[in-house]
């Protein structure tokens, strides 16, 4: 199966699936397949983008000038390495192209994969019928596992931002766990809002690109903080700077603005969901400056 998928592995094509099942394809190249690659990113990056939790921590890790590189490093090539073997492993089991009239997996292939579930159809080739009981249960797994660093991490930006007077003061706390207890909280009751918002696609459309403007805006960081403070210390190295920030920088640029002209339903309001956070945080400083102010 692997080498006849890779015989037309390169042949790019976009398949629409009409209302009554009839499928037509177009060829796919130039700035069309650069436009499908990007879309297509959405998922892989989703998969990698815990990358940088580890940094909410960094006031409380051991050694971090080693040890917060060598986490970050470690696990993005671990995701990484991971996430290519796991489709080597699809690709190996399944026809990429099928049908979507198929009558099993294999006819249906990697491209109709039913609900797009492509972990559940190449699992029913190796196990048979327990296949969706199986992924059900590895899926779970992962995302206690996910969720358990994730809430950990997450609450320690609120806490940071009160501690800096840019959230509410009661997230700057410690319970007597020695954890942020308000934070958590504050963060549990935003994730609910976001889960009933839309459904997993929606959110991963609008998380994408809200990171993605993130992650250019702490790169670009680099260079200015180069030019405004030449001689300030730098505990960690910028890898290949000035060269590696600035594709960074491209590269995530290329995909933000690729989702904004293709998915425009979910980009655009997160669009205006960041742009948001601008006036709300000079609204927050000001009235932080009035209460200080009034102590006086």
């Amino acid at each position: 199966m692997l080498t006849l998928n890779l015989a037309g592995f390169w042949d790019a094509a976009w398949t629409r699936t009409a209302a009554d099942g009839a499928v037509t394809t177009e060829t796919l190249s130039g700035i069309a397949l650069l436009a499908a690659l990007g879309v297509a990113m959405v998922g892989s990056l989703f998969s990698s983008d815990a990358w940088n939790n580890i940094t909410f921590a960094a006031g409380e890790v051991v050694n971090p000038k080693r040890t917060i590189a060598l986490s970050l490093l470690v696990g993005t090539a671990t995701v990484t390495v991971i996430y290519l073997l796991v489709n080597i492993v699809y690709i190996g089991l399944l026809p990429v192209t099928g049908s979507p009239a198929g009558a099993d997996v294999a006819a249906r292939g990697i491209q109709f994969a039913t609900a797009d579930r492509i972990g559940t159809a190449a699992a029913s080739v190796l196990f048979g019928e327990p296949a969706a009981v199986i992924m059900a249960v590895l899926i779970m797994v992962s995302t206690f596992g996910c969720n358990n660093g994730l809430i950990l991490a997450g609450a320690r930006v609120y806490y940071a931002m009160a501690k800096d007077g840019l959230f509410f003061k009661s997230a700057g706390f410690l319970n007597d766990r020695s954890v942020p207890g308000a934070a958590l909280w504050v963060q549990a009751a935003w994730a609910s809002a976001l889960c009933l918002s839309g459904t997993y696609g929606d959110l991963l459309d609008y998380v994408i690109f809200a990171v993605l403007v993130f992650y250019i805006l702490t790169v670009a960081g680099i260079f200015i903080l180069r030019r405004k403070r030449p001689d300030a210390e730098r505990p960690y190295r910028a890898w290949g700077y000035p060269v590696l920030p600035a594709l960074y920088i491209a590269a995530a640029a290329a995909i933000a603005l690729d989702l904004l002209i293709m998915k425009p339903t979910y980009t655009w309001p997160g669009v205006g969901l960041v742009l948001l956070g601008i006036p709300v945080y000079y609204l927050w400083r000001m009235a932080s400056r009035g209460k200080s102010t009034m102590g006086q």
